[in-house]
């Protein structure tokens, strides 16, 4: 039969995943020789186990009972004992540590018979029935799902009553009266009496703990943290001690380094004559730890030696709890630590600087999350007035500004702006890059304005569903906003607030922008000690999406090596638009000439300035890819207009020639339609056009004694023919244009077809790189612009997704394809440079998959580059550490 009950003295803290991680620590704790209560775990199996059936497995409540018995013999007491009763807790304890899981009860073995023979065994009455009182609250929330408020009131009641302001003050008659009150509430909200059998209240305790595994507040956190639905959790059954017998008894949270900076040190709260659960609740005042050392000298010193000990066990910060009960000092939980970001990085640093991991494991213990949290700038929310709203937090970080409602008033503008639009569309670039933050009442975390915004390091809050822009107003919580109005929004938490919140820079990325030195600043010391050693470790390298010199300067000072996506289309928007229309409603071949001749001389000098900026390195630049319509007026738009002006009998001149072409181009999905290669193929010129403008570009560069190198990327290749196609024209191109370097030509894997038949375009190409934003567009079959608000959110809830598929790579289906087009194209071409530009490239979970898959480097926007780098240094140290173990 399956083994479901470990007792503590059988495991360690290797068991996680069968013991969870509070019953792992505390058979470790018991391995080490320290003070634990006896005790034994129910595992994460026996969870699942009950989660399939709805019932206890079979031979499950035997096994308690025989290790029950054990505890009894080692404890000296019996279980349901009414004169010297054995008193249980049970607690809960996945795998990892997680809020919204079932809540610890104390006591459970208390009945009304036993609480006398506790009092007088402990020859405190008082104790007794104190202890009582806790269970019963305790287990009729966490059990029978009892409103806390409902004991409360009673509790609040008996304090008015007593004339008292704390619990510890009631008396034992008081005590007894509310434990009175407690079953009244109890029997009121379940319909029948507190259970009085302990082994009843044991067992109802292990199912509910197996039942909270699936509670909403756990689920969500799961979600959140992308934590895996079908874990399980195990329970942890322990005999008690108690802290709440007088003042020479009390019970204490302590920290081996503070959790919020990271120093070395005593931290941690304790409180005399109290269970556990007053710490965490936080409903009396704590005294800091140290405060212990005048209380009990004896248990704390004994404490500082258990925090030394642990802390060099487990080779990290440690988490304890403790109980002190008459002056012996009790070890009841430990885990490693959680952490701020900041203290995340100084700690690593401080355990290689003290021999006790190396930097390959302190690469390990941060995160590109926490990385990119640090990057962000937060407000001061101490001084922030009540939010208007709350939003979606779709980009992290604080931003201060006055309103505007479109691009040209953002660009326009000589203060900070917040935009704040029903949803943005590419048009809004320009004043996305222009402002603070960005503002929508439509979208989530994977639209336009969401996707830009983290790509570019704005801050953004989207789907503010009762915010009501209308012309230039916006009504929001019944207030009504205008154009100049000063709002400030938090990305980090969807906040919007009213007026002006100081905000606090952020000093890493002053540190990347060279404007700080890591010279005597923990933080940015410990960062720059990592970062140095990710890049030395990592195999990845990083380049950056950057359409400007401006981006690509900023790219290269946060440490990117290259520029993997160059988007030319972003360089025909604003007034170039009109020189595209002219290309669009070219007649003949003179006038589409004289268009591309217009454009020649502008992108030219795009390119240029590119390449100054990364002299010395790859730059990538993508030839126009966007669906045309991003060129044209809507064509209802252009529609009203010429109606307007047949009403009015003038002549719609440009207007109505420019609906004609709409008419003709106009595609009910565009995304699927006239874009990429496709658009290169059908408007002739326009792809030779760009060509001869990068090595022109190149070509100047090496004139004025740069270092140019330049690649062209093809996008939206579905079929080798069409690559043909393409490359036999610019190599016709570029032959033409003395003084260019060597540039080489290769295209996006961004079709599914692409990644089936990547071997024959590899003929071709001598380099992929994967756009892994249409690539999962295309592969699961639905736009990443509409979906969200569609059905995203039902499927997060469902758990089809546990993240959206933009955010985080889809590895079974996304990532499928991109393992089968690289290996393809490498079985054909053995040299073929793989990369990936599209907004994957900067997901941590995506960049160890794309070094798993065997690509060469990773292409994202400059703010995310540093995250990259960190994410692809751990992906090589973790394969290094374990090759070395």
């Amino acid at each position: 039969m399956t083994r479901y009950v470990y007792d503590f003295t059988d495991g360690n803290k290797d068991l996680k995943d069968l013991l969870g991680g509070k019953g792992a620590n505390l058979a470790e704790m018991t391995l080490m020789g320290l003070p634990v209560p006896p005790g034994f775990t129910v595992t994460t199996e026996a969870c699942r186990a009950y989660l399939r059936t709805g019932t206890m497995p079979a031979g499950l409540l035997t096994e308690v009972e025989h290790h029950l018995r054990q505890m009894q013999n080692r404890m000296g007491k019996t279980f349901g004992d009414p004169r010297d009763p054995l008193l249980l807790s049970v607690r809960s304890g996945a795998k990892f540590s997680m809020p919204g899981m079932m809540e610890t009860i104390l006591d459970i073995g208390l009945n009304d018979a036993s609480v006398v023979g506790l009092g007088q065994q402990s020859a405190d009455e008082r104790f007794a029935w104190d202890s009582y009182r806790r269970l019963i609250q305790m287990f009729g929330k966490t059990v029978f799902d009892v409103p806390g408020e409902a004991f409360e009131e009673e509790l609040t009641a008996a304090r008015s009553i007593a004339g008292v302001g704390t619990d510890p003050e009631l008396d034992t008659a008081q005590l007894q009266d509310l434990v009175h009150a407690y079953k009244k509430v109890f029997h009121e909200h379940t319909g029948r009496a507190f259970p009085q059998a302990p082994h009843e209240q044991l067992f109802l305790a292990i199912g509910a703990v197996f039942r909270s595994w699936n509670a909403e507040r756990a689920v969500l956190y799961r979600r959140q943290e992308r934590i895996p639905q079908d874990l399980g959790t195990a329970v942890n059954i322990m005999a008690m001690v108690f802290g709440n017998q007088g003042t020479n008894s009390g019970t204490g949270v302590a920290f081996t380094r503070d959790p919020a900076t990271g120093r070395r040190g005593v931290y941690g709260d304790y409180l005399r004559n109290a269970q556990g659960e007053d710490v965490v609740a936080g409903i009396r005042n704590t005294v800091p730890l140290a405060e212990l050392a005048a209380v009990d000298p004896a248990s704390y010193r004994q404490l500082l030696l258990i925090m030394q000990r642990l802390e060099q066990r487990y080779r990290d910060l440690c988490d304890i709890e403790f109980t002190i009960e008459n002056g012996t000092l009790w070890m009841l939980q430990t885990r490693v630590g959680k952490r701020t970001p900041a203290a995340a990085f100084i700690i690593a640093a401080q355990l290689v600087d003290e021999g006790c991991i190396t930097l390959d494991e302190a690469l390990q213990r941060v995160t590109g999350e926490q990385l990119a949290q640090l990057m962000f700038p937060n407000f001061d929310t101490t001084a922030a007035p009540p939010p208007l709203t709350t939003g979606v937090p779709a980009s992290p970080g604080a931003a201060v500004g006055a309103i505007v409602f479109d691009s040209a008033s953002a660009v326009a503008a000589t203060e900070p702006v917040i935009l704040v639009r029903r949803e943005t569309t590419p048009d809004d670039l320009p004043g996305m890059i222009a402002a603070q933050g960005i503002l929508t009442s439509r979208g989530g975390k994977t639209s336009h304005a969401a996707v830009v915004a983290r790509g570019m390091g704005k801050t953004c809050v989207c789907g503010v569903e009762e915010l009501r822009v209308d012309g230039d107003s916006v009504t929001v919580a019944g207030r009504t906003l205008h154009a100049g109005d000063v709002i400030s929004i938090d990305g980090t938490t969807g906040k919007v607030y009213p007026g002006s919140v100081a905000v606090r820079p952020s000093a890493v990325v002053r540190y990347f922008e060279g404007e700080l030195t890591a010279h005597d600043d923990p933080l940015l010391s410990a960062m720059e000690r990592l970062m140095i050693h990710a890049d030395h470790q990592a195999r990845l390298e990083v380049h950056a999406n950057a359409d400007t010199g401006a981006d690509a300067a900023r790219a290269r000072r946060f440490g990117a090596t290259g520029v993997g996506l160059c988007r030319t289309e972003h360089m025909f928007l604003g007034e170039r638009r009109r020189l595209v229309e002219r290309l669009i409603l070219a007649e003949d071949d003179a006038a589409r000439a004289s268009a591309l001749q217009a454009l020649l001389p502008l992108q030219r000098a795009d390119f240029e300035e590119l390449f100054d900026a990364m002299d010395g390195l790859p730059v990538t630049v993508r030839l126009i890819d966007p669906p045309l319509h991003e060129f044209l007026p809507p064509l209802q738009e252009l529609t009203a207009r010429v109606a307007r002006a047949d009403a009015l009998g003038v002549d719609p001149g440009h207007d109505g020639a420019l609906l004609t072409a709409v008419r003709r181009m106009h595609e009910q999905n565009p995304m699927l339609g006239l874009r990429g290669v496709r658009l290169g193929l059908v408007i002739p010129g326009l792809f030779a056009m760009q060509v001869r403008a990068i090595a022109q570009a190149a070509a100047a560069r090496v004139a004025a004694g740069g270092d140019p190198r330049p690649e062209i990327m093809v996008p939206l290749v579905g079929a080798v023919q069409e690559l043909e196609t393409v490359r036999a024209e610019a190599e016709s191109v570029l032959a033409s244009v003395p003084g260019a370097p060597p540039i080489r030509l290769g295209t996006m894997i961004e079709v599914p077809r692409a990644a089936l038949t990547a071997g024959q375009i590899a003929t071709v190409a001598e380099f992929f790189s994967f756009g892994t934003n249409d690539l999962t567009q295309m592969t699961w079959g639905f736009s990443r612009d509409d979906v969200e608000g569609a059905f995203f959110g039902r499927y997060l809830e469902l758990g089809i997704f546990s993240i959206s598929p933009f955010e985080s790579i889809d590895r079974d289906g996304v990532g499928e394809l991109v393992r089968a087009a690289v290996q393809r194209g490498r079985a054909v071409r053995p040299d073929l440079t793989v990369g990936v530009c599209g907004e994957h490239g900067g997901d941590p979970a995506s960049v160890r998959f794309f070094h798993d898959a065997g690509l060469d480097y990773v292409s994202c926007s400059p703010f995310r580059v540093p995250i990259a780098r960190l994410e692809a240094g751990r992906a090589a140290s973790a394969v290094a550490g374990s090759d070395s173990r």
